[in-house]
């Protein structure tokens, strides 16, 4: 079937089965591979990326389900405030370390900050807890976020 994608801004065509997960139409159709695979089971976080503002586990997240619904990936994440925001402060506070999970948890940690301009720890806890880091930043993680957070409420 043929569909018609907003990512990040610009459409793109690809002629696929509408069941087909929309990760591998990222990674394997489009070549957009900053939205990693994980688990395949929705259960890591790793493949998260937004459909309509919210954040999916696109492993499990079918194509044709997706509609029109605009679709942002790590590769753009960064044109939103609350997206530049937390890249910057992930590098300052050298949140990564092997780096695999870490699209998907600035991903997550985007759709936090723009629900929730000033997130208490068990905020954070709550969205989060569905990203795994195999190497253990989550503290990191979470001063990085709160970070953003202050550099976004204060300027």
């Amino acid at each position: 079937m043929a569909f018609t994608l907003k990512i990040n801004g610009t459409p793109h065509q690809v002629d696929v089965d509408g069941d087909i997960p929309l990760l591998w139409v990222l990674r394997d159709v489009l070549g957009m591979t900053g939205t990693k695979f994980g688990c395949g089971q929705a259960l890591c976080g790793a493949c998260t990326v937004h459909v309509g503002g919210q954040p999916v586990r696109s492993c499990q997240t079918p194509l044709d389900s997706v509609g029109d619904s605009a679709i942002t990936t790590i590769e753009a994440i960064g044109q939103a405030p609350q997206g530049a925001a937390l890249q910057k402060a992930w590098l300052e506070l050298e949140v990564v370390q092997c780096g695999y999970c870490q699209s998907g948890q600035i991903m997550s940690a985007a759709a936090l900050l723009k629900d929730t301009p000033k997130p208490t720890d068990d905020d954070i806890d709550a969205a989060m807890s569905g990203n795994v880091c195999r190497c253990g930043t989550y503290q990191r993680i979470r001063a990085a976020i709160k970070h953003a957070a202050g550099v976004l409420n204060h300027g």
